[in-house]
């Protein structure tokens, strides 16, 4: 699994018919700081991730990608590489609140 910030919502019109009715997110992962691990820093890609929580623009979420992704609830049989499976309330590093949310 993996932290991502969600920066924004695809839509596509034509897709697979096993996709109708899924919302797809952009999420750009979010990585320890090595040089202030109380805080975070942008990951270098970004990802589109069917979400699976209801998540909006601006949450922090966790998800995963790969087959771990279609183990999510409704998707063993659709062609997903990455599944937002949680919103995050709280992270801790080291003792350290990098993350609560409002």
């Amino acid at each position: 699994m993996f932290l991502a910030e969600v920066i924004g919502q695809v839509v596509a019109t034509k897709k697979d018919d096993s996709m109708l009715g899924r919302k797809l997110l952009l999420v750009r992962p979010k990585l320890v700081d090595e040089s202030d691990p109380s805080r975070f820093r942008d990951g270098v890609n970004t990802i589109v991730a069917v979400d699976t929580v209801g998540a909006g623009e601006g949450e922090l979420v966790m998800f995963c990608q790969g087959s771990s992704a279609r183990q999510a609830a409704g998707l063993k049989t659709i062609p997903v590489d990455a599944a937002v499976i949680a919103i995050v309330d709280s992270v801790d590093v080291l003792g350290k609140k990098v993350y609560g949310s409002s």
